[in-house]
């Protein structure tokens, strides 16, 4: 169950599901684990199997609510069939990582068999020199990046030799779910979340009462301001910013750059920043060629990034981000001078009024064509996302682990740009649109460029 034993999903989980009747909109995450060997294949079952086995979402099943009263609730798959959710394959050894990108991308555009648990792992071996690398498939409403982290825990080793971790826990129980059962369910998810808002009103009201006696136009103001913000997080937007990439078509590049991360916050520190304003830094210099490259200039681009709204109490695994749509600097030449405003922007976003209720706007929005909510992403440029990973050396199944790539779902914008930090070393996953994108190796040649570009300030 998610959220504390809450069979249903967020809100901004079922809106997001309701967008994939778009296959532009889906929320499709592939990550490329690169290993030095192959890890063994019994090991990396048997952990694979206890990582769901302690995360139950990955035994589970989304199932729709009749008539759409409450939001879609996990069950337990009855059926769960562990050798169908991890596979192994081989491919040609002259081909190497170029066949694994193509393989990723493969997987990341079809679509998931929904009367199953959400996610496909294949290893591939055959890659030079012995080397093999993992193709993990993942829908956003398992996990987001930081719980993709936090699972990948009950997977590796931080010494070769796998530990031994003993018996298996217990595998979660299924039970039957008829019609009947799936109303009264809705039912209860709706009287469980009345009675949570009136606990929280029963809360709040007393002080928002006397503050408002005290300080009537302090709490006028106040309101007015989360009144704005809320109005900003769900205005609608009827056009790109960049006059180049506003194409939209069902297929996909996946790309890879590195980046070393010490170097990289070095750079941010220059603006007293931090490691996702260079992040972002380099992006933007790199998009500002590219459009230039493609003769025309840009001085803004519309960009949405995932906001983390996990807690400490949250369990392991979930999707806990909301996604705050912004514009930044894409024109200024100058880096140090982009980043501070890039600084600015997001540290704003980071503490919008609007995050607090973004699981009850979720909810108003579902009740939206998809025509409107799928229009609100498409005209977005670019998403970029920012995931700490591991900083020390970690093992699967005997193999080390040498790189990590992560590959986010467009949802209708341009590209999705995601760095995932392993060691001493950023890694980057590059995943364009080709439609508004054509020319995915100029595009990842550019960014390479901004990255340049701003990893010169550390020096």
């Amino acid at each position: 169950m998610n959220d504390h034993g809450e069979p249903h999903v967020s809100q901004v989980d079922a809106f997001t599901m309701q967008l994939e009747r778009d296959p532009l909109l889906r929320s499709t995450i592939v990550a490329v684990a690169l290993f030095d060997s192959t890890p063994d294949w019994r090991a990396l079952n048997e952990r694979i199997d206890r990582a769901t086995r302690l995360t139950p979402t990955f035994r589970e099943k989304l199932v729709s609510t009749p008539w759409r009263l409450a939001p879609p609730r996990w069950v337990v798959d009855p059926d769960f069939d562990l050798t169908w959710h991890v596979r192994r394959a081989r491919i040609p050894e002259s081909d190497g990582l170029p066949a694994v990108l193509s393989f990723a991308r493969n997987a990341g555009m079809a679509a998931f068999d929904h009367d199953r648990p959400l996610w496909e792992f294949t290893l591939l071996e055959g890659l030079p020199h012995r080397r093999s690398a993992l193709v993990m498939k993942v829908h956003h409403s398992l996990t987001d990046g930081i719980g993709g982290i936090q699972i990948a825990g009950h997977v590796i080793d931080l010494e070769r030799e796998p530990a031994e971790l003993g018996p298996l826990p217990a595998e979660p129980a299924a039970h039957h779910h008829g019609p009947l059962d799936a109303l009264v369910d809705a039912a209860s998810y709706n009287l469980r979340r009345a009675a949570s808002a009136a606990r929280d009103l029963a809360r709040a009201l007393p002080g928002a009462v006397a503050g408002s006696l005290r300080h009537p136009f302090n709490a006028a103001s106040e309101a007015a301001s989360t009144g704005r913000s809320i109005a900003r997080f769900v205005r609608p937007v009827i056009s790109t910013d960049s006059p180049i990439m506003t194409r939209r078509r069902l297929q996909w590049s996946y790309q890879t750059l590195d980046a070393p991360l010490e170097p990289l916050r070095q750079a941010a520190r220059s603006i007293d920043g931090t490691l996702n304003d260079a992040f972002l830094g380099g992006i933007t210099g790199g998009l500002r060629r590219y459009h230039e490259l493609h003769g025309t200039t840009i001085d803004h681009l519309r960009v949405a990034m995932p906001i983390s709204i996990r807690t400490e109490h949250d369990p392991e695994g979930g999707n806990k981000v909301t996604l705050m749509r912004f514009e930044i600097p894409v024109g200024i030449s100058d880096p140090k001078e982009r980043m501070a405003i890039i600084d600015e922007r997001c540290s704003g976003m980071r503490t919008d009024r609007a995050i607090p209720y973004s699981n009850a706007i979720a909810g108003a929005l579902n009740l939206l064509p998809i025509a409107v909510t799928g229009g609100m992403l498409k005209h977005v440029d670019f998403l970029a996302s920012n995931v700490p990973g591991f900083t020390t050396d970690i093992y699967v199944g005997g193999a080390q682990l040498e790189a990590f790539y992560a590959f986010g779902p467009t949802l209708g914008s341009a590209a999705n740009v995601t760095l995932m930090s392993y060691r001493s070393t950023c890694h980057i996953g590059i995943n364009t649109d080709t439609g508004a994108v054509p020319d995915p190796e100029v595009f990842a040649r550019c960014l390479r460029e901004g990255f340049d570009e701003v990893l010169a300030l550390a020096d």
